[in-house]
Protein backbone atom coordinates (compact mmCIF):
# COMPACT_ATOMS: atom_id res chain seq x y z
CA UNK A 1 0.00 0.00 0.00
CA UNK A 2 1.66 3.16 -1.22
CA UNK A 3 0.42 6.59 -0.22
CA UNK A 4 1.26 9.82 -1.99
CA UNK A 5 1.65 12.35 0.82
CA UNK A 6 0.45 15.20 -1.42
CA UNK A 7 -3.00 13.58 -1.74
CA UNK A 8 -3.70 13.45 2.01
CA UNK A 9 -6.41 16.04 2.80
CA UNK A 10 -6.26 18.23 5.92
CA UNK A 11 -8.97 16.18 7.65
CA UNK A 12 -7.02 12.97 7.06
CA UNK A 13 -7.56 9.89 4.95
CA UNK A 14 -9.33 6.64 5.84
CA UNK A 15 -8.08 3.60 3.93
CA UNK A 16 -9.19 -0.01 3.92
CA UNK A 17 -7.44 -2.55 1.76
CA UNK A 18 -7.59 -6.32 1.42
CA UNK A 19 -4.42 -8.06 0.29
CA UNK A 20 -4.55 -11.55 -1.20
CA UNK A 21 -2.60 -14.60 -0.07
CA UNK A 22 0.20 -13.86 -2.55
CA UNK A 23 0.71 -10.30 -1.37
CA UNK A 24 3.69 -11.00 0.90
CA UNK A 25 6.16 -12.46 -1.62
CA UNK A 26 5.45 -9.63 -4.06
CA UNK A 27 5.61 -6.91 -1.42
CA UNK A 28 8.94 -8.00 0.03
CA UNK A 29 10.85 -9.27 -2.97
CA UNK A 30 14.51 -9.59 -2.10
CA UNK A 31 13.92 -9.72 1.66
CA UNK A 32 14.95 -12.60 3.90
CA UNK A 33 12.94 -15.80 3.62
CA UNK A 34 10.02 -16.33 5.96
CA UNK A 35 8.71 -19.63 7.26
CA UNK A 36 5.00 -18.83 7.32
CA UNK A 37 2.14 -18.13 4.96
CA UNK A 38 -0.81 -15.79 5.26
CA UNK A 39 -4.46 -15.82 4.42
CA UNK A 40 -5.91 -12.60 3.07
CA UNK A 41 -4.75 -9.55 5.00
CA UNK A 42 -7.29 -6.86 5.92
CA UNK A 43 -5.72 -3.47 6.59
CA UNK A 44 -7.59 -0.42 7.79
CA UNK A 45 -5.85 2.80 8.68
CA UNK A 46 -6.24 6.49 9.29
CA UNK A 47 -3.57 8.77 7.85
CA UNK A 48 -3.06 12.39 8.84
CA UNK A 49 -0.43 14.86 7.75
CA UNK A 50 0.89 17.81 9.70
CA UNK A 51 3.47 19.72 7.70
CA UNK A 52 5.77 16.90 6.51
CA UNK A 53 5.03 14.52 9.39
CA UNK A 54 2.69 11.61 8.65
CA UNK A 55 0.64 10.03 11.45
CA UNK A 56 -0.47 6.51 10.61
CA UNK A 57 -2.85 4.61 12.89
CA UNK A 58 -4.59 1.38 11.98
CA UNK A 59 -5.27 -2.31 12.36
CA UNK A 60 -4.32 -5.49 10.54
CA UNK A 61 -6.22 -8.78 10.53
CA UNK A 62 -5.11 -12.08 9.03
CA UNK A 63 -4.32 -15.68 9.86
CA UNK A 64 -0.72 -16.89 9.89
CA UNK A 65 0.09 -20.50 9.04
CA UNK A 66 3.40 -21.80 10.37
CA UNK A 67 4.89 -25.04 11.71
CA UNK A 68 4.06 -26.01 15.28
CA UNK A 69 7.18 -25.91 17.47
CA UNK A 70 6.36 -29.26 19.09
CA UNK A 71 4.82 -31.52 16.44
CA UNK A 72 5.66 -29.73 13.15
CA UNK A 73 2.02 -29.81 12.00
CA UNK A 74 0.53 -26.59 10.64
CA UNK A 75 -0.43 -24.08 13.32
CA UNK A 76 -3.00 -21.44 12.36
CA UNK A 77 -2.62 -18.27 14.39
CA UNK A 78 -5.13 -15.40 14.14
CA UNK A 79 -3.59 -11.94 13.99
CA UNK A 80 -5.56 -8.90 15.13
CA UNK A 81 -3.10 -6.10 15.75
CA UNK A 82 -3.34 -2.36 16.03
CA UNK A 83 -0.46 -0.10 15.18
CA UNK A 84 0.59 3.50 14.98
CA UNK A 85 3.57 5.15 13.40
CA UNK A 86 4.89 8.65 13.08
CA UNK A 87 6.75 9.01 9.81
CA UNK A 88 9.10 11.89 9.11
CA UNK A 89 11.25 12.69 6.09
CA UNK A 90 14.57 10.84 5.95
CA UNK A 91 16.85 11.90 8.79
CA UNK A 92 19.82 14.10 8.18
CA UNK A 93 23.09 12.26 7.73
CA UNK A 94 25.75 12.56 10.38
CA UNK A 95 23.39 12.43 13.36
CA UNK A 96 24.96 11.03 16.47
CA UNK A 97 23.91 7.60 17.73
CA UNK A 98 21.33 7.60 20.49
CA UNK A 99 19.70 4.87 22.51
CA UNK A 100 16.13 4.15 21.42
CA UNK A 101 13.24 4.09 23.84
CA UNK A 102 9.99 2.13 23.41
CA UNK A 103 8.32 5.32 22.18
CA UNK A 104 10.98 5.72 19.48
CA UNK A 105 9.98 2.39 17.92
CA UNK A 106 6.80 4.01 16.64
CA UNK A 107 8.82 6.38 14.47
CA UNK A 108 9.91 5.77 10.92
CA UNK A 109 11.25 7.60 7.92
CA UNK A 110 10.11 8.07 4.37
CA UNK A 111 11.80 9.40 1.28
CA UNK A 112 10.28 11.45 -1.50
CA UNK A 113 6.56 11.98 -1.83
CA UNK A 114 5.41 8.37 -1.41
CA UNK A 115 5.13 6.30 1.77
CA UNK A 116 5.24 2.51 1.33
CA UNK A 117 3.24 0.93 4.16
CA UNK A 118 3.86 -2.73 3.17
CA UNK A 119 7.03 -3.10 5.28
CA UNK A 120 5.19 -1.60 8.26
CA UNK A 121 2.29 -4.03 7.85
CA UNK A 122 4.71 -6.95 7.47
CA UNK A 123 6.48 -5.83 10.67
CA UNK A 124 3.21 -5.79 12.59
CA UNK A 125 2.31 -9.29 11.40
CA UNK A 126 5.72 -10.70 12.33
CA UNK A 127 5.53 -9.10 15.78
CA UNK A 128 2.34 -11.08 16.44
CA UNK A 129 3.88 -14.49 15.72
CA UNK A 130 5.02 -16.13 18.97
CA UNK A 131 8.58 -17.45 19.29
CA UNK A 132 7.21 -20.96 19.77
CA UNK A 133 4.01 -21.31 17.78
CA UNK A 134 1.73 -24.17 18.85
CA UNK A 135 -1.01 -25.89 16.87
CA UNK A 136 -2.97 -26.12 20.13
CA UNK A 137 -2.23 -25.47 23.81
CA UNK A 138 -2.07 -29.15 24.77
CA UNK A 139 0.16 -30.23 21.86
CA UNK A 140 2.12 -33.31 22.96
CA UNK A 141 4.80 -32.98 20.29
CA UNK A 142 6.96 -35.72 18.78
CA UNK A 143 8.46 -38.77 20.48
CA UNK A 144 12.17 -38.03 20.95
CA UNK A 145 13.05 -41.64 20.06
CA UNK A 146 10.92 -42.64 17.09
CA UNK A 147 9.57 -39.25 15.96
CA UNK A 148 5.89 -40.29 16.11
CA UNK A 149 3.36 -37.51 16.47
CA UNK A 150 2.03 -38.05 20.00
CA UNK A 151 -1.12 -36.05 19.22
CA UNK A 152 -2.27 -38.74 16.80
CA UNK A 153 -1.43 -41.84 18.82
CA UNK A 154 0.96 -42.96 21.55
CA UNK A 155 4.19 -44.46 20.27
CA UNK A 156 5.36 -48.00 21.04
CA UNK A 157 8.74 -46.98 22.43
CA UNK A 158 9.66 -48.58 25.77
CA UNK A 159 9.63 -46.41 28.86
CA UNK A 160 12.63 -44.20 29.12
CA UNK A 161 15.69 -45.64 30.74
CA UNK A 162 16.94 -43.67 33.71
CA UNK A 163 20.45 -42.35 33.38
CA UNK A 164 22.60 -44.32 35.84
CA UNK A 165 24.03 -41.06 37.18
CA UNK A 166 20.54 -39.93 38.19
CA UNK A 167 19.31 -43.25 39.64
CA UNK A 168 20.10 -42.00 43.15
CA UNK A 169 17.53 -39.23 42.74
CA UNK A 170 14.82 -41.78 41.97
CA UNK A 171 15.49 -43.45 45.32
CA UNK A 172 15.10 -40.10 47.11
CA UNK A 173 11.67 -39.62 45.57
CA UNK A 174 10.46 -42.95 46.96
CA UNK A 175 11.45 -42.12 50.56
Amino acid sequence: MKININTIPDEGLELREIKGRNWLPGALAGEAAWDFSLEEVIISCNIKKVDKTIFLRGAVETTVHTACSRCLETASLPVNATFRYTLVPTAMEGREEIELTAEDLEYGFYEGETVDCDPLIYEQIVLQIPMKALCREDCRGLCPRCGANLNLSPCSCPDREVDARLAVLKQLKRQ
